[in-house]
């Protein structure tokens, strides 16, 4: 998207992180001069000197999830409420909404971050986006990407029943879909739907180029069984709501920082240092949202930053994303997380065609259930007990069920009526349905 005239940065305007770092630079004083026009900043900034650099910026308190929710719903607010374009809140908020918000130029930078895709977006692409499109904004975000670029959007809300998983894969097929947008669990999903409906994932949709995936944590083996399943790239997004798209992959398969649209912080949450590189709490200024500008925003991900040059040649330092991998449960002596068992089950021979887990962890005893047909059953069964007690040293109940128990066949084809709200209804007709708007 070097080919913009937004006049924002882009990709490859810049040799090296010296460059990004004037960028930041420049920026950072009309960034702190539109966060001291909200509620909550003026009363932040009220007593000192406005910051004019990074070394400045470092001084001020972080700002946290916390202070979003208890300025609901405008305290946030630097610009007009007649400027807003779109008002958004993030998914999984406990109590209090988490309130996000952009005017038609934020849009501009939000959609710019997420089409750096490596492998391109063009107008000769059909793009389905299949994320929510209710109140968060990884929908709206991905479907004004592709508008940028000129593609056809198809949006196929995942939490609309308008959209089951066969009408996905009709859409997928008929329509000859170039490029997607979903968590990664939607595409083993996809591929069991399009066995069921008779397909080969790797072979039956020709048109397909590429897998875009964000807001799950995956690992390696998960993303490489995703890859070989549908015979094309699946490409890592990292970003939140309330700040957009924050790292892409580039063609090396690394994650990069969008430095040159926000500026990154690396902070200790147990000695309150902070460096631009190195493992910790990622906190974020974005640099170009005028409607609700965050100064040092901790997004509480604990992540792994380096400024090492990749071979990429982008100029923007890469990051691993480690905070949702770490959390886990007590079995026995050991931490059982998800993302180390996902690469046991993974690691399971593909012939095996196991897709669909699930696993509790109990004090005594890891219990794991898995799809996995008749004839691979007892096999996929011992080598991931064997491999859970190599990795974790404990006891494990593992259990092979057939295909269809965990994700029932019906979801994968069922094509539900949609009814439109109606209240006079025939003779021969269900009228309990008046107020069933499904």
């Amino acid at each position: 998207m070097n080919d913009s005239s937004s006049g924002l940065p882009q990709l490859g305007q810049w040799n090296g992180m010296e460059d990004v770092q004037r960028l930041q630079e420049k920026q950072l004083p009309q960034t702190v001069s539109w966060a001291a026009r909200s509620p909550f900043y003026r009363q932040r900034l009220n007593s000192a000197a406005l910051p004019a650099n990074a070394a400045d910026l470092a001084a001020l308190p972080l700002t946290t999830k916390q202070d979003l929710r208890d300025n609901y719903p405008y305290g946030m607010l630097a610009v007009p409420k007649e400027r807003l374009a779109t008002y958004h809140e993030s998914s999984g908020t406990a109590g209090r909404p988490t309130p996000s918000y952009y005017t038609a130029e934020d849009w501009i930078d939000l959609a710019e971050r997420f089409a750096r895709k490596w492998i391109g977006m063009s107008d000769k692409d059909i793009f389905l986006v299949r994320t929510p499109y209710a109140l968060m904004l990884t929908g709206h975000l991905a479907h004004a990407a592709g508008r940028l670029c000129g593609a056809t959007v198809v949006p196929g809300d995942n939490r609309s029943l308008a959209m089951p998983y066969a009408r996905v894969v009709r859409v997928l097929h008929d329509l000859e879909v170039t490029l997607t947008w979903a968590v990664a669990t939607e595409y083993l999903l996809w591929a069991a739907a399009a066995t069921a409906a008779g397909h080969r994932p790797d072979a039956d949709f020709p048109a397909l180029r590429g897998l875009f995936t964000g807001g799950e944590p995956l690992t390696t083996v998960r993303r490489k069984r995703i890859s070989r399943i549908w015979g094309v790239p699946v490409i890592e997004e990292y970003g939140s709501t309330e700040t957009g798209s924050l790292a892409g992959e580039c063609p090396d398969g690394r994650l990069h920082l969008w430095a040159d649209r926000a500026l990154f912080e690396v902070y200790d949450p147990e000695t309150g240092a902070v460096r631009t590189e190195g493992e910790g709490q990622l906190v974020v200024t974005p640099l170009y949202r005028e409607a609700m500008p965050l100064l040092r925003y901790n997004l509480e991900d604990n992540v792994s930053v380096s400024c090492r040059d990749c071979a990429c040649g982008w100029g923007l330092p890469t990051v691993k994303v480690l905070g949702r991998a770490a959390f886990g449960y007590r079995v026995g002596t050991a931490t059982i997380t998800q993302h180390r068992l996902e690469e046991l089950v993974f690691s399971l021979p593909d012939s095996y065609r196991v897709l669909f887990w699930r696993a509790r962890a109990e004090p005594a005893v890891l219990r794991v259930e898995l799809e996995v047909p008749e004839e691979h059953r007892e096999a996929a069964r011992a080598e991931l007990a064997a491999s859970i007690r190599d990795t974790f040293g404990v006891d494990s109940d593992v259990v092979g069920l057939p295909p269809g128990s965990l994700v029932p066949s019906a979801v994968l084809t069922s094509m539900p009526d949609v009814v439109k709200p109606r209240s006079l209804f025939g003779p021969d007709e269900d009228w309990d349905k008046a107020l069933l708007y499904y």
